[in-house]
């Protein structure tokens, strides 16, 4: 294991004092160094919102893009170098909002990559309107009688889109957070990581308190083979929200289905010299 020290870049973190974000990070970094990967060989993409300021924080290679545009650009460096260990980060309202269509094709491409998404239920960055998953009568800058829309479930989302590591998290518990962002990792194939992370400032409701008074860990008997038992592990919220991995399948990516990617990065192989001939073949 890795110094946690190496993943840690001279950049002040901006957060609000107490926010969730700050307890993602701390797990990525713990990820990463109990993984011994390289600085160099991690790529942290991010959209827009406070959660996606990440990428600065980490010392490791990192793109800051526009908002919910994340996964497109994870997937290109994917593509053009699979050696790499790349991570999309980002909010709800990011990936869940604006970001959701992206989300969704590159879950059922089943790219390998990871993703882990800070879910706190409110749109933080413009001062605390409703996001996809804030609850029913949620009172919000948007939104002061109350929520009216059904909150994005992003689980069974994942699960029934094609994902092939789907779990969620607690910031409030960094170290079973770290275990499951390890794990996510490793994983060959899409990982998609929810993680609650409260916003101390915005959202009232979901506090840490709240989530500490209803998440749970799985238990070591569940299996998440099981699509069924999935599917309905990922429908309890009302009284208690289990937090683990929900479901996991052994499928092939994207990667090694592809007749050029599966044989090494592109960054590795040999452009193709076209000539009039080979142009020929493509016509």
């Amino acid at each position: 294991m890795a110094e946690i020290q190496l993943y840690r870049s001279k950049i002040i973190p901006v957060w609000c004092p107490g926010c969730g974000d700050f307890g993602v990070l701390n797990g990525i970094q713990k990820a990463i160094a109990s993984l011994d990967i390289k600085s160099k060989d991690v790529l942290i993409v991010s959209g827009i919102g406070c959660s996606s300021n990440l990428p600065h924080y980490v010392n490791t290679y990192g793109f800051h893009s526009i908002h919910g545009r994340s996964i497109p650009v994870a997937t290109g460096a994917k593509l053009a170098n699979k050696d790499l260990s790349v991570i999309a980060v980002g909010g709800d309202g990011d990936g869940y909002g604006i970001g959701l269509g992206h989300l969704v094709h590159g879950m059922r491409r089943n790219l390998n990559l990871t993703y882990i998404v800070m879910n706190n239920g409110v749109y933080g960055l413009t001062t605390g309107q409703a996001s996809p998953t804030s609850d029913l009568d949620l009172s919000t800058k948007s939104t002061p009688t109350g929520v009216i829309e059904n909150p994005i479930n992003p689980i069974p989302l994942a699960i029934i889109s094609g994902a092939t590591f789907v779990a969620r998290a607690f910031s409030g518990d960094t170290n079973h957070m770290s275990e499951l962002v390890a794990n996510g990792i490793t994983h060959n194939g899409f990982s998609m990581i929810d993680v609650f992370s409260p916003c101390v400032t915005y959202n009232k409701i979901n506090t840490y308190d709240w989530y500490r008074n209803k998440v749970y860990k799985l238990e070591d008997d569940y299996d998440p083979t099981n699509l069924e038992s999935a599917i309905k592990k990922s429908y309890e919220y009302e009284d208690r929200i289990p937090t683990g991995l929900i479901y996991k399948a052994d499928k092939p990516t994207y990667e090694e289905q592809d007749s050029v990617l599966n044989q090494a990065a592109l960054i590795k192989q040999d452009a193709i010299k076209l000539n009039d001939q080979s142009l020929d073949e493509f016509r």
